[in-house]
Parts: structure tokens; sequence; C-alpha cells
């Protein structure tokens, strides 16, 4: 997806047209708002997923993997524009997308399709860390990635004693520094360069809390998360309880004779 040490600057994010159907007012003041803000997407809720994944061992280059999610993202977004961090390590990614909700279900079905390709698939076992919907403001101003040369850990048992939440929250907390301090380059490359991280080491994820959360079973997969979002809510009210009990649901007693 990303410009993967060649010189690609072609920008992905397509710019809105203004709608040529509809003489309500409504669409009045729509085309209004394009014409004026030609240059800006129209307002949509704004969402945010982070997630972990193993790399395939088959993935002989690493930033084609960038190149793989900028394609499906040109077809993804329609018109709303994808940012984020693709971080990869030797062996894992973590990745963060702020998009439409559209759009980052997509990921999710892909990643869910990648599954089924088995050994085959870019990416294995992913984990969801979070989803965050409507969030005010986007953290990153473009889609980018990094492949990153950091040195082999014994990633079995450092995080053996630490809870889940904490070892998210040290991600998280990462991840936003990372965000602020990417804010101070302007928009560029989709491959950040080496000099970006070497001057901000602390603020690398460490392998070893990846390790942790793709072995945690309170995460869920992709293809988990999407069957809870798409399964019903059956919740019983108030207003849907009788009272008193109807006979027939009544509770047989058991006598027993003394």
């Amino acid at each position: 997806m990303e410009d993967y040490g060649r010189a690609r600057e072609t920008p992905w994010k397509s710019e809105p047209t203004p709608e040529k159907n509809g003489s309500s007012y409504f669409h009045q003041l729509l085309n209004k708002r394009v014409v004026m803000s030609a240059r800006e997407d129209v307002k949509c809720l704004l969402h945010r997923l982070i997630f972990v994944s193993k790399l395939s061992p088959d993935l002989a280059d690493k930033r084609d993997l960038g190149d793989y999610w900028e394609g499906q993202f040109q077809r993804y977004s329609q018109g709303e524009a994808v940012t984020g961090l693709l971080l990869l390590y030797p062996s894992y990614t973590i990745h963060v997308l702020e998009s439409s909700s559209e759009v980052l279900y997509c990921v999710l079905h892909e990643l869910t399709r990648m599954k089924k390709q088995g050994g085959r698939a870019l990416v294995l076992d992913p984990k969801i860390l979070v989803m965050s919907h409507n969030i005010p403001n986007r953290l990153f101003n473009q889609w980018c990635y990094k492949v990153l040369n950091v040195p082999g850990q014994h990633l079995a048992d450092k995080y053996n004693e630490s809870s889940t939440d904490s070892v998210i929250s040290e991600c998280l907390s990462k991840l936003l520094q990372i965000g602020k301090h990417l804010t101070k380059y302007p928009k560029g490359s989709k491959n950040i360069p080496d000099s970006v991280f070497e001057k901000v080491p602390e603020l690398i994820v460490p392998q070893a809390s990846i390790y942790h959360l793709l072995n945690c079973k309170e995460l869920l997969t992709p293809d988990q998360f999407l069957q809870v979002y798409g399964s019903p809510l059956n919740i019983l009210l108030d207003s849907d309880r009788v009272w008193p009990t109807p006979v027939h649901l009544t509770p047989i007693k058991t006598i027993t004779a003394t």
C-alpha cells in the first residue's frame, strides 16, 4: 500500500464530486459544500481499528504487504481517506487504521478471507486490540508503514505475569506518541525514513508485547468480532415481562408426603 522503497507518490485519496441528481434544498446545500470544500471529504463518522498479526514466513519482501494494503484501500475508500500506521517487525505486525466504518469492516472481512487461505495468507492469526467508534480527530495525517529492523528477543516468558490490560495500555500509549511524533513531518513517502524512528526508539512497541497479545484468549479474531457484530440482540425488557406469571408457566411445586 505504501511506497516500498520505490519512487511512488501517487495519492490514493479520491476527490469528492458534486452530486448531480436531486433538486431538493438538501442537495443544493450538499453541492454547495462540496464545491466550497473541493479538497475535503464530506464529513462522516470516524472510527479507528488497531490489530496485531503474524507475518507470513513466505513473505520475502515485507514492503509487499504495504503494497497489498494500499491497493485494498483504493478499492474500499469511496471518497473517505484512510490514515494510519503499519509497523512491520521481523515476524509480526501492528496496524492502526482510521476511516469510515464501511472501510474498517471491509478490512475485517479481508482478514477473515485471508484466514481461509491458510499458510498462503500474507498475515496470520490476527487479533483485534481495539475498535474505537466516533473518534473526534485523526491521529495520523496519512497512511504509512515502516519495516523495523529490531533484534530478536526471548518472547515466551516476558509477559507471563502481566495483565493483558496493562500490555494493551502500553501499546496504545506508544502508538499515540508515535502519531504525535509523526505530525512533525510533512506528508511524503508512505515508507517512513529510518531517521524518524532512530530519534525516538523508545516509542517502538516491543515485539514481546505483540507476541503476548497474539496469544491472549481475551482478544477477538476478526471473524469472532464480525460474528458478534452481526448477531441480533435478544434483550428481554421489563415491558416484555408478564405479571403475574401465566399458570402454564408457573413452576410445579413438589409436595413430599410426611
